[in-house]
Parts: C-alpha cells; structure tokens; sequence
C-alpha cells in the first residue's frame, strides 16, 4: 500500500508586505541609518522568530514592483513582468466578471511637461472629483472606441478599460513612474506605439476641455494625459484560492519615498512599528505563524514564523542593528 503524499500546511494567514522598506534613492540609506535601533524594535523581536522562505530578486526597471509581485504569487496572479493582472482582479473582487477578457486601469493624470521630459505628478495630487471624471471619460471614451478599448467608470483616478490590446501589452506600475520621466516607462512595440498615439490625441483633447479650463480658474494642475497599468487577462479558470491570505499592504513608506521626503519615510517606519509590527510579533507570541515580505525597488524577501530565527545570524555578520542589514539587502 503506497505511503500517503505529505500534508503541506496552509500558507499564514496574516501576511504584511511593506513597499519601499528600501529606496534606490541616495538619500535612503543615510536616512536609514541615522534611525535610533528602537524605531525597529517590534520588528527585530518578530524575526527573531522568524526564517527566510523566498527572495524575489528583480532590478529596479521592472515594470511590475517587487511589492506586486510578491502580493501575485500569494494570490496566485504570476505572471510576466508588466502584466499582473491587477485590474481584472480587482474587478473580479468588486463584483464584476472580467472571465477570459483582458482588461487594464487607465489613470487620468497631470504630467509635469519640462525642457526635456514629461514628469508624472501623483494622480492623488490632483483632488478629481467624480462629476469632473465622468465628464473627461465621457470625452475620450470615443478616441478609446477607435482602438478597440471601452472605458468603465471605477474611481475619480482609476478609470476601468477593457480590450484585446490590454492581453499582451506589458504596462508600468503607477509605483515605477511617480515622480519620473515618464519616457522610459511608455509601453513599447507595435501595441505602445498604438497607445501613444492614443496619448497624443488625449493631450490635445485635454488642452481645452473646459473641466481643465475650470480647474485653471481654481488654480488646480489640469489632467492632461493618462496612465496605463495593470494590464493582462486572469489566469485559465483562475478562482481565488479558498484560504486567502490577510494581506496587508500599507502605504506611507511609499508616500514619503515619492515625496523625498525622509523625515516623513523616518516617522513612517515608526508608526509602523508601533502598529503593524506590534500586531504580527503579538500573533506570532500567541502561536500564529504569520509572515513579513520586506520590499525595496529591486528585490523583496519574505520571511515566516520559524523554531529557527535569523537574528543571532545577523547580528554575527554585521555590527550594525540586524534589521536595518536585511533592509539593506533588498
């Protein structure tokens, strides 16, 4: 009688994945280093407790971010760089049926036009309101049409679009191209070069739309182009697994981060600790085992509550606090 395959036990529950834990900035690792080792004092206990389960290794001109792509393999999203499919996802969870199609977030935003590049302002920025939206949806939705793209109304900056285009054009995240010129992140090939064509015809749409002319008047920034992102179509019979994790994903490190703004990233780290580092260490304490996905511009590394921590290895390697040398890895 054959012997009974091995039982795999069920991924944690609680996973918390923090975003820009480590910057490519130049300033990030003085900033780092200047932190009092308190300020890292619930996470160093949990990873006492903790070993190392993956490493993502990426570089920082990837489309898709670490952070997103260690949250697609938890939910069962892998997939090629720039074509997690986080917009038929999130549609899938709102309610919607996005089956076999493909589909992408499209983002009405300001670009910064300079000398020699275009820099993309943070969409929030703009303070849009949801009747000024559907009015500029309800504008470029024809242009979209001619391309084989129809446009849903989903939030004032995160608009909806669906079409066959969307299956194979790999797409920047919003998190790459914050703050940057936007030239080295437009999509590429026959299908980008489609889709900046679509951008130039937006931008001269845009230049007199009168809800720009009214947001001129109130000193606001006008929208003047759009962001594709999370482009891709859902897995073949892709379900959401039945024990889904409780991913947390909070976003200051990345708000300070887009800012360069290091006392804010520094008082992030803190109000994190405080708060989220707290709650794992305090499950971990009770007897669950919880999981912690670090992540920086290029790699992440995910660790899991373990009999087996790393810290005693840490602290022998480096003579600095041991959280901030696994920070340093990402």
């Amino acid at each position: 009688m054959p012997s009974p395959l091995p039982l795999h036990p069920p991924p944690p529950k609680h996973h918390l994945v923090l975003p820009f834990a480590a910057c490519t900035s130049e300033n990030w690792l003085p900033a780092i280093k200047a932190l009092p080792p308190a300020t890292f004092r619930h996470f160093g206990k949990l990873l006492q407790g903790m070993k190392l389960m993956d490493n993502d290794r990426g570089e920082e001109h990837s489309l898709s971010t670490p952070h997103e792509r260690v949250q697609a393999k938890a939910l069962g999203l892998d997939a090629a760089d720039g074509l997690i499919p986080w917009a038929a996802w999130r549609h899938l969870q709102t309610g919607g049926s996005p089956g076999a199609k493909a589909w992408a977030h499209i983002t009405p935003c300001h670009w910064a036009m300079g000398r020699e590049h275009a820099t993309m302002t943070d969409p929030a920025a703009l303070d849009l309101q949801e009747g000024d939206s559907r009015v500029l949806l309800a504008a470029m939705q024809p242009y979209f049409e001619t391309y084989g793209i129809t446009l849903h109304y989903a939030q004032p900056t995160r608009w909806l679009a669906e079409g066959e285009v969307f299956r194979t054009l790999p797409a920047a995240s919003l998190d790459r191209v914050l703050g940057r010129n936007v030239d080295p992140w437009l999509p590429g090939g026959v299908a980008g070069r489609a889709t900046r064509l679509l951008q130039n015809e937006m931008q001269m749409l845009l230049y007199t739309h009168p809800v720009n002319d009214a947001r001129s008047a109130r000193g606001q920034r006008g929208v003047n182009s759009f962001w594709i992102s999370d482009s891709g179509a859902l897995p073949d019979n892709f379900s959401p697994a039945q024990l889904q994790p409780e991913l947390t994903a909070p976003r200051t490190l990345a708000h300070a981060a887009f800012n360069d703004d290091w006392a804010a990233y520094a008082e992030a780290w803190a109000a994190l600790d405080a708060s989220e580092g707290a709650r794992l260490l305090a499950l971990q304490q009770s007897g669950e085992t919880v999981r912690l996905s670090l992540c920086g511009e290029r790699n992440a590394s995910t660790f899991e509550t373990s009999k087996t921590g790393i810290l005693t290895t840490f602290t022998r390697l480096f003579g600095q606090p041991p959280f901030v040398s696994v920070l340093e890895q990402l």
